[in-house]
């Protein structure tokens, strides 16, 4: 492979899905080491897939799993975290999510991709059975 000859993927990453959900940790979501929560970024990971599933359920939805969940940097106070979501399945009553976290820190220009895993919910009524996915 010639040298010149190079993946534009590599070189300029980026985010598989949409935009769910933006914000920016404080000192306050940190853990003991300084750097920010594992806990704290799954949440965030959680309540936007969830609010996608809700979205495609038509209604309340439970979290049944979290598949390959992989961290692969630490998030730093003060970086932008950008949570981005993409249907990959319907089931019959579940549904499957891809969730990638992205961040940018405020003294770098490139982003980068820190957390990705699959969340599984399933379509539940009031009374917390399962139910069936609508389809349109």
């Amino acid at each position: 492979m010639n040298s010149a000859d190079t993946s534009t993927e590599d070189q300029d990453p980026t985010p598989y899905g949409e935009l769910s959900l933006r914000m920016i940790p404080g000192r306050q979501d940190t853990n003991m080491h300084g750097g920010i929560s594992g806990g704290w970024v799954t949440a965030r990971m959680d309540e936007a897939a969830e609010s996608v599933a809700s979205i495609i359920a038509q209604g309340r939805v439970a979290n049944v799993s979290m598949e390959s969940m992989v961290f692969m940097s630490p998030i730093r106070v003060g970086a932008a975290v950008c949570v981005y979501t993409k249907l990959e399945d319907i089931g019959k009553s579940s549904i499957k999510i891809n969730v990638e976290v992205w961040t940018r820190n405020l003294d770098e220009e490139e982003r980068r991709k820190v957390v990705d895993a699959r969340f599984v919910y399933v379509a539940i009524d009031e009374q917390g059975r399962i139910r069936n996915v609508p389809r349109d």
